[in-house]
């Protein structure tokens, strides 16, 4: 095992895991980097397990020997080693959660590589609240979602938030960024593929959710429109349908993260 024990903050060897509370900065740098980061020892282990590449560990000391397959596995990657309250002043926060790893991004998957076989596709548009994201992705792993777009202004799904809200679950399913000025245009790419693409909003023409579920649809592809806005008005423009969840007790609408729970499990193929 690299075990590097560390006793400054300002180390340049652990410059993956400065700032990692400043959300801002951490977009602009991972991504561009080549990097993500893995936080706890659950959802490294599950990146592992993808077939994603580490860069380093990152740990306090206590938490070398539950880990320790992981680091014989991986003798030549550096595991940093360092006292609770000096990996809190690298990182911004208090670890509690066992180890964490700066990972390397995987390769981005092409689109049309991505769609290949997939019946059920989610397309995430502009959704910026990383909770939601890492939600979305753990309900598409469970109830049976084949494939993840995002549009260009969405979230990062290897941001560590999202990762940690997913459960480790965005790593199993394939997802992929559209281009810029690839959305709403992919409407036309999808509907050539042979999918119906629906959008989940409250419009006058909408259908209810269950009536679109019982129509069996081979293909399907469902848009989840951002945070307070919801769908842009030129993608409703140019989706085959609008969908709702019909609601009760007064209530007009869901949090995203809840509503796509509830409409990838109706809309499941038979």
């Amino acid at each position: 095992m690299s075990i590097v024990h560390i006793d400054s903050a300002d180390d340049p060897r652990v410059a993956d895991y400065t700032h990692l509370t400043d959300v801002h900065l951490r977009k602009l740098r991972e991504p561009s980097e080549g990097l993500y980061i893995a936080e706890s020892s659950r959802v490294l282990r599950r990146a592992l397990a993808a077939g994603h590449r580490p860069r380093s560990f990152f740990l306090a000391e206590k938490w070398l020997e539950g880990l320790a397959d992981v680091l014989a596995a991986h003798p030549e990657v550096p595991a940093f080693v360092g006292s609770p309250g000096l990996l809190e002043e690298i990182t911004g926060f208090h670890l509690h959660r066992g180890a964490m790893a700066a990972m390397h991004r995987p390769a981005p998957v092409p689109v049309e590589e991505l769609l290949a076989g997939a019946r059920r596709v989610a397309i995430l548009e502009d959704i910026v609240d990383h909770t939601n994201v890492g939600a979305i992705f753990r309900s598409a792993a469970a109830l049976g979602i084949d494939a993840v777009l995002v549009t260009p202004r969405c979230g990062d799904p290897l941001y560590r938030r999202s990762i940690r809200v997913s459960m480790g679950t965005v790593f199993q399913v394939p997802w992929a960024r559209l281009p810029e000025g690839g959305w709403p245009e992919g409407i036309d790419e999808l509907r050539d593929l042979g999918f119906v693409v629906a959008a989940m909003e409250l419009t006058d023409d909408a259908v209810d959710l269950d009536e679109l579920g019982a129509r069996g649809l081979d293909r399907l592809a469902l848009v989840l429109g951002t945070e307070g806005a919801g769908i842009l008005p030129e993608t409703l423009d140019a989706v085959d349908l609008a969908v709702k969840i019909p609601m009760r007790g007064g209530v007009d609408s869901l949090n995203v993260a809840a509503a796509s729970a509830v409409a990838f499990w109706e809309l499941r193929p038979r």
